[in-house]
């Protein structure tokens, strides 16, 4: 029933689009459901915003073989594009080329995904059955699989440190702007001469904080706040020089030296319980609770909620996913990215095994693969494209070569180790990863850790030992 479906790719994003080429590379035919009027939709809302990684890490190869065919003009991979480069000198063209341009659709918002005729409950022939997806205009669309490349941007953490709207969050929406604003272009005079927290650890939060310490040079009166959950920012301020790549290193360092100079006031250890408007309007409060039990209030002219996002799972309402109960991603993901476990921010291979659902055909790739995770880099995103296309390509040797050589975050305190013990054993610098990846799969199949660890080690072929030693390592990281 599937054998002549397109594959549907949700969302024309950079992974989106990545899919598709890999699709049309391999001759599948595909879909791309795009909610907005144009490829990078949810990018261009932070087109001022410099990426800390170069344009070498920002590009898909297939998508770059399919440019390189229309002949063209590839930017400097050393660069630092913008947000609004990244839509213009790539995806804009990707999107419009003659391999995707007849299978993209804008204004294309999925509002549910189902199978034909068989809801959640029904298992008998339920893999035989095509996809439906529905549009927000009531359009359905049949498809043999569906990649999910949707992402999160539309779906924003609330200011609670609780996970849900602090008291009064609804109520001040008109004081609170969202991760990345325009301080330099359309939102000038909202935050010129202006008292503004920051709330947020992340990338997000300290690109906005650098953005706001220069406005701070520019418009005298202009105050900051950086409120942040934890007691010490020291694991916001990242690897510094350490990092391999340097603008994601100066993000930290940078913020670092504001707060040393007094540029940026932090509040450390401001867990957000409710926000208070001010009488006639003239500000919020943000509230939270010391732990003597006192209260403690941050008067703001404005507030920026830099505090990470979360995926939505709603249009999957009728599929069969199995979602770690702590990030939201699939059970195998979780452990290699969940930040609790993982403070380095390392990134690990995984590909399509690592991202399947119960629900045979469907993947959630890109950021929203990640969950509330923060570590997601485009290249992860790119790699898990390639994998996918390729297992419903049927190319399952390829589907399984993952492989995914990023730049070290400096901020990992065992990389050494690993890299000391693999070489010690005579172990190629990926099995680390793999180990780590196979035990996950295991885990499920044996009561006893250990027990696990021996099976992952007997499939990858490598001494016991070995194994044991990095297995102990990555236990003691995540302490």
């Amino acid at each position: 029933m599937t054998a002549n479906l397109p594959v549907a790719v949700i969302g024309a994003g950079s992974v989106g689009l990545a899919a598709a080429a890999h699709l049309a590379e391999r001759r599948r035919p595909f879909v791309v459901l795009e909610a907005g009027v144009g490829p990078g939709h949810s990018v261009r809302q932070w087109g001022h915003v410099r990426l800390f990684s170069p344009w070498r890490y920002n590009t898909d190869p297939a998508a770059r073989r399919l440019l390189d065919d229309t002949g063209w003009n590839a930017p400097d991979p050393d660069e630092l594009p913008t947000g609004a480069q990244l839509v213009d000198q790539y995806l804009q063209p990707l999107a419009d080329s003659p391999a995707i341009a007849p299978h993209l659709r804008y204004r294309s918002r999925v509002t549910a995904i189902s199978r034909l005729d068989t809801d959640r409950m029904r298992t008998a022939a339920r893999d035989q059955a095509p996809f439906v997806i529905r549009l927000a205009n009531g359009d359905e669309i049949t498809a043999a699989a569906v990649i999910d490349a949707s992402g999160t941007w539309t779906n924003p953490n609330v200011l609670g440190a609780n996970g849900l709207p602090a008291h009064g969050e609804p109520e001040a929406a008109a004081w609170i702007d969202h991760a990345l604003p325009d301080v330099f272009g359309a939102g000038r005079s909202r935050y010129a001469g202006k008292h503004t927290v920051i709330v947020g650890a992340g990338h997000s939060a300290a690109t906005t904080l650098l953005a706001l310490a220069e406005l701070a040079e520019q418009e005298p009166g202009t105050r900051l706040t950086w409120a942040i959950r934890a007691d010490a920012p020291d694991r916001a301020y990242g690897g510094g020089d350490d990092d391999a790549l340097p603008a994601r290193g100066s993000l930290g360092s940078g913020l670092r030296l504001l707060v040393d100079k007094g540029v940026v006031e932090l509040a450390a250890g401001f867990k957000t319980r409710a926000l208070r408007t001010l009488p006639g309007g003239a500000g919020v409060e943000l509230i939270a609770r010391r732990e003597d039990g006192s209260e403690w209030a941050i008067a703001a002219d404005n507030i920026v909620a830099a505090t990470g996002y979360r995926p939505d799972h709603s249009i999957a309402g009728e599929l069969r996913l199995d979602l770690d109960p702590i990030l939201g991603t699939t059970r195998l993901l979780a452990p290699l990215i969940d930040p609790n476990d993982h403070s380095c921010g390392t990134v690990r291979p995984h590909g399509v095994d690592e991202l399947a659902h119960p629900e045979p055909g469907y993947y959630a790739i890109g950021m929203k693969s990640y969950g509330r995770a923060p570590t997601f880099l485009l290249a992860t995103g790119y790699e898990q494209a390639r994998s996918v296309v390729a297992a419903l390509a049927g190319d399952w040797e390829a589907a399984r070569d993952v492989q995914l050589d990023l730049p070290e975050t400096g901020v990992c305190s065992v990389t050494l180790a690993v890299r000391a013990i693999a070489a010690d054993f005579g172990l190629a610098p990926d099995i680390p990863a793999q180990l780590l990846a196979a035990t996950s799969r295991h885990l499920p199949q044996h009561i006893n850790p250990a027990d696990a660890v021996l099976a992952a080690a007997a499939e990858l072929g490598i001494d016991p030992a070995a194994a044991f030693k990095l297995a102990a390592l990555a236990g003691e990281s995540s302490g």
